[in-house]
Formats: structure tokens, sequence, C-alpha cells
């Protein structure tokens, strides 16, 4: 209806519109709400379905396409095209907003007087809940315009399911649908749209960030400390500094003692490198990430009293380039050094079920089992870990089109082989 309001404006062929879902059996119900109101408004248009062509066309020329993207690649089908109104429903479908961006160099018109517009709709939950949330819901509260750093509007407007009176007393019952389902975060979305919950899935139903996200305490001498490491250019890379209990007791907070388990393991420190938009990388040299590294320890608070040890890092940083030289022989070369992370067979399973075996103890109130606990400085893992999505095809594993880098690299630690601390782990 967006598109509508201006159809028979004049504008003819120039008024053109492509609406897209990730994929093609998805355009269905909009298609069909489509024809339902059109016919009765516009009864000379005509809807074309063929194998080329799924559209309105109006008397004047106006066009309507119904079109899928499902990843950036697709972008190149559209790629110099002109259309001065897209539109994007379900946009938490689309794990990042790598296909929205693109297609904003489409919203145009060489004619002049055409209205440009770009239009979402979604709702909480889903792959792409974290990038929606960061975009549009972070920066300001509901109809409050937001600007670019070039001067460029956007606003999120919200709805709520109350607003919807003719759904609500046609369908009387849907309401206690949407308030029996068994996932909380799931019913906080859809029934109150709330976008302050967990929306992931992998391990939603065993985080919570009362017990997990901790005040940082001072790491005690017998302890050991190392990190992990996920490469990444034009994805990010996650660094994670990790502390290993070997059962002693700990101040947590002045005046107050804690017990964990042996094996225990606490992200205490993180260096991620991003460009400050969810999955995007920095593309920064290896070795200047292992130089920065070494700042990071050196001068954080928590580490630059131990002896960071090497840990686990994706095997493919091995491997060599034209030259013979590989990202882990760049790296040692500048001080910083790794071992390999497990990744045989089955390891990405394992890693998600040692994950939430470790989140799970973490519940518990008098911890038997080793457990996992973030520091609250630790945002990148509190801002994505809890929020990543089960793949749609494998449901025993994370969605890997979503923002997974530190879940990698923690789920290389968390796999590693457990060793016991000795006096030899010790800063001389």
């Amino acid at each position: 209806m967006d598109f509508a309001q201006h159809v028979g404006q004049g504008f003819g062929e120039a008024w053109r519109g492509v609406l897209f879902r990730q994929e093609y059996k998805q355009l269905d119900d909009v298609v069909a709400k489509s024809k339902k109101w059109f016919r009765q408004i516009f009864p000379n248009a005509v809807f074309l379905r063929s194998k080329g062509d799924y559209k309105w066309v109006w008397p004047d020329g106006e066009e309507l396409l119904f079109r899928h993207m499902k990843n950036p690649d697709d972008y190149w089908d559209y790629h110099g095209h002109e259309y001065p109104w897209i539109g994007w429903e379900e946009l938490t479908n689309w794990p990042t907003l790598e296909c929205y961006n693109a297609m904003k160099s489409c919203c145009r018109s060489s004619n002049d007087g055409v209205p440009r517009k770009y239009r979402s709709t979604c709702n909480p939950f889903g792959v792409g809940h974290n990038a929606v949330k960061a975009y549009f819901v972070d920066p300001a509260p509901p109809g409050v315009p937001i600007k670019d750093k070039d001067g460029r509007k956007r606003v999120r407007l919200h709805g709520s399911i109350y607003e919807n009176k003719i759904l609500l007393t046609a369908d009387p019952e849907y309401l206690e649908n949407l308030k029996s389902d068994p996932n909380k975060n799931r019913r906080k979305a859809w029934l109150e749209g709330d976008w302050d919950i967990v929306a992931g899935g992998a391990v939603d139903d065993v985080w919570d960030r009362q017990k997990h996200v901790i005040e940082p305490f001072s790491i005690p001498k017998s302890w050991r400390i190392d990190r992990s490491f996920d490469w990444g250019s034009s994805k990010p890379f996650s660094v994670g500094f990790w502390a290993e209990s070997d059962g002693t007791e700990v101040e947590v907070a002045p005046g107050k003692t804690r017990t964990f388990p042996r094996g225990t393991v606490f992200r205490i420190a993180e260096y991620y490198g991003w460009n400050g938009k969810p999955n995007e990388g920095c593309r920064k040299k290896a070795s200047d990430v292992a130089k920065e590294i070494k700042r990071v320890e050196a001068e954080c608070s928590l580490l630059k009293s131990h002896v960071v040890h090497p840990g686990p890092a994706d095997s493919s940083i091995y491997d060599a380039d034209d030259e013979g030289v590989s990202i882990a022989d760049k790296m040692k070369k500048n001080g910083v050094k790794w071992t390999k992370a497990n990744k045989k067979p089955g390891s990405r399973k394992a890693g998600l079920e040692e994950m939430r075996d470790r989140l799970s103890a973490g519940l518990e109130t008098l911890m038997e089992d080793p457990g996992l606990f973030i520091f609250n400085n630790c945002t990148h893992f509190i801002r994505t870990v809890p929020v990543l999505p089960r793949d749609k095809n494998d449901s025993d594993d994370v969605d890997t089109k979503a923002e997974d880098h530190v879940y990698d690299e923690a789920r290389y630690r968390l796999m590693n082989k457990r060793r016991t601390t000795t006096s030899h782990d010790l800063p001389m």
C-alpha cells in the first residue's frame, strides 16, 4: 500500500518498485494479499506470473515486482537498475544487512519529482534480530528519526498485535496461541514486540545474563590464563582471553568469596576486529593484529601481571600463501603464538554441546561441574553469542551466516584439552 499510494499520480513507467523476501516461496502470502486488495482498488491492473515475470503492471506503466534475494551476491542481478521504491518484508530473516544496504544504490530515479522510498517490515526474533536491533532499535526510541554521518534519515515505527482489530475479531484464539508458545523469548517477541530478548535459539534456553555475566575480579596467580582466536578480514576476527579455575577460593567482590569447580572457565577480556557494523571486519593485517594483541596483554589490568599462554586458533591460519608464509607465521614473528584448534569431524556440534553444558552448570546454585562465565567488559560475546540461531538445516549446529566469530573462538577454547595448572605456569 505504501507503493500503491503513488500509482496514478502521473509518474507512469518511472514509478517502479521491488519487494523482497529472502526466498521465492516466502512471497506467496504477500502476493495473495496484493491480489485481494489491488483487484478491488485497481480493477485495470494486471498481475503477471510467468518464469520471467512476477509483478503487478498498471495501465499507465507503473510496476511492482516481487523478488527474492538470499545472498549479497544476488545484488548483481539488480546492479544498475532503478527502483525508486524498494521494500523488504521480514527483514530479520536475513542474517545481516548486507543485502539491505547494497540495494540502496538502486533506490533512485532519473525523473524529476519521483518519490524515493526505502521500506521494511519485521518482527523481533530471527537470525537477523541482532543486526536490525543495532541499526534501527538501539539508537533511538520509536518515531524518532536518526541521521547517519551523511545526514540521511531513518526511523522505526512500532506496531502491536493488539492494533490488528480485524485479525483478533476474526480469530480470537490467535492471542492464546501466541501466549502458549513454550519459547519465552519468541513469545515476548511476537506477543509484546519486545526487542530486548535473547532471540537466537542455540543457547537461549540455557543463557541467563544475570547469572553468566559477572563483574571482573582479580585473577589468582595460580589460575592459568590463555587466549583463543578466530581469524577474519572482511569478516571480524575475534580474540578471547580466558582464565581457568584451579578450584581455589577467589574474592569475587569486596568481602565476598566463592569457590568455582576446577576447570570453570572465565572470559576475562577480548579484542574484536570489526568496523563498528555487525559482522563486518576491519581488514587489519595479521602482523598488526598480533601487535595489538601484545598491547592488550601489556595494558589490560586483568592480564598484565600474568603469563598469557598460547591457546587454540582456527587451523586455517596455518595455510601458507603463494610465498609459503601463513598468518600464523606473521603473528609468530610479532610475538604471538597459537595452538591448533580441534576441528575434527563433529567438533562443531560437540563444541555447541560443550558450551551448553557449561552454561547449564552456571545456572545451578551449587555448581558441581565446570561452568562458563563472562566478565561484563566482554561486550561482543554478550552481544553476539546469546542470540546465535541454530542452523535451519542442522539444529545441532549454529547458523554460520550469523555473526559467529566470538562463538567460534570460544568454542575452540572450550574444546581445548583441559590441563592441570602447575607451578610452571606461574610468572617468574
